[in-house]
């Protein structure tokens, strides 16, 4: 095993383990909890296995119990977390990194971005109106500038999606920021993803088609939709509509595009109350959140941005923030998104940031930015949180997470260092 010694201020990699004398840095702290078998998960390696220790002044687990364990520990076995707890004696041939200043959180997650071909541009089929049988996999460029921006930020697990310019805008891919080195299979894991759906707005066509009007837009969504149904309940496989049909069985999620308080209460209606699926609502934007009541009590997951306020369409004589809002109605598992590239992809973490600064708690806001996410998408068992068993994505920033003075010390994804702020240079 190789090793190598850097000291910063915010970093120390020992190859000694984390049994050196900068333990004495740490402030005391109170024995806090521990999670998996820490003795067990700080043996030895066996030939060929990869542990690695991170130490942190405060680590932001992200689970149900909202532990923080300041300071404390993450034991990572072959790319999966193996343990948390508060420090201790780490055995010398282990791989120990320690952040004296750091705040370890998981690895962020968008559910709506655009970045994945490398460009800015967005990839859009608009000769027909429903294209339940688009992909965005062959636009998939692993570790491009964007990515690798992204990446250096904190941002670990992306939901590379098509454009808004049709109803239904195709299937696209969840895939890891790893780095330029990585191949397609490296990065993506779930291909399809889950479906992107345009209702509101940007779909209506003046093509002479019949999607003109928003209700138009909304008859052409049903058809679809009941055509896929119908498919089920016949027990026949439909090839344009096999994946459509998966997320009318609740094996695939559906992001849809809306916004306006029509376009929200119209998609929760739809998308909850007619059709039941595993459906997140995006962007909810303008005034789309004076029906957060409704989108509450539809139990619909929101994942807002890239406008997270509104003091144009409202006119309420205050900046309102969204955030705020939705979250005071209740609304299930509220994320947020950049919309990348309309927001740069590197600055999710100051979506959490301005939500927090109008009106949003600023914990909940890390959490829209990991754990929401992977709840509403259903990727919860695997990323979001800091549990046993989870993938090792780690991002350790050298303060708050939602603090634009922080920056991003290392990232780690699936175990394997991605980002080295010493090593590879502030990338933005």
């Amino acid at each position: 095993m190789r090793f190598t010694v850097a000291i910063t201020a915010a970093l120390l990699v020992v190859s000694a383990g984390c049994a050196s004398s900068k333990k004495s840095e740490f402030p005391p702290y109170d024995p806090g909890p521990t999670f998996g078998d820490l003795q067990a998960a700080l043996a030895p390696p066996a030939e060929g296995e990869q542990v690695l220790v991170v130490r942190a002044a405060k680590v932001f687990v992200l689970d149900d119990a909202d532990t923080i364990l300041a300071p404390g520990m993450v034991v990572v076995r072959d790319g999966k977390i193996a343990a948390l707890g508060p420090p201790c004696e780490v055995p010398a041939e282990l791989e120990c990194h320690v952040f004296e200043a750091g705040w370890v959180t998981p690895g962020l997650i968008d559910l709506h971005s655009h970045v994945q071909t490398g460009g800015w541009g967005d990839i859009n089929d608009m000769v027909l109106p429903i294209n339940a049988e688009f992909r965005t996999s062959p636009s998939i460029r692993p570790g491009n500038p964007n990515v690798r921006r992204a990446l250096a930020a904190g941002v670990t697990t992306l939901f590379g999606i098509p454009g808004s310019g049709t109803s239904m805008s195709g299937f696209g891919v969840l895939y890891k920021t790893k780095n330029e080195d990585s191949t397609y299979e490296e990065a993506v894991f779930a291909d399809p993803g889950g479906l992107k759906v345009a209702q509101d707005s940007n779909p209506q066509r003046g093509a002479g088609d019949f999607g003109a009007s928003r209700a138009a837009l909304a008859w052409i969504l049903t058809d679809v939709n009941r055509r896929a149904v119908a498919a089920n309940a016949q027990g026949r496989r439909e090839l344009a509509l096999a994946n459509l049909q998966k997320v009318h069985a609740k094996e695939l999620p559906v992001l849809i595009h809306t916004a306006g308080s029509e376009g929200v209460a119209n998609t929760a209606r739809m998308w909850r109350r007619t059709f039941p699926t595993r459906s997140v609502l995006s962007h909810g934007s303008f005034d789309g959140w004076k029906a957060a009541a409704y989108v509450a009590e539809s139990d619909m997951p929101v994942n807002n941005g890239p406008r997270t306020i509104d003091f144009v369409s409202s006119r309420e004589g205050r900046v309102v923030g969204m955030a705020a809002e939705y979250t005071a109605a209740g609304v299930p598992d509220f994320s947020l998104n950049t919309d990348a590239g309309v927001i740069p992809q590197e600055e999710f973490f100051l979506q959490g940031s301005m939500a927090a600064r109008y009106g949003a708690h600023d914990y909940q806001m890390l959490r829209a930015l990991t754990i929401h996410p992977a709840r509403a998408f259903g990727i919860d068992d695997r990323l979001g949180s800091l549990e046993v068993g989870k993938d090792a994505d780690l991002a350790v920033f050298d303060g708050d997470p939602l603090d634009p003075r922080s920056r991003v010390e290392a990232v780690w994804i699936d175990g394997e260092l991605e980002y080295d702020r010493v090593r590879d240079g502030q990338r933005f």
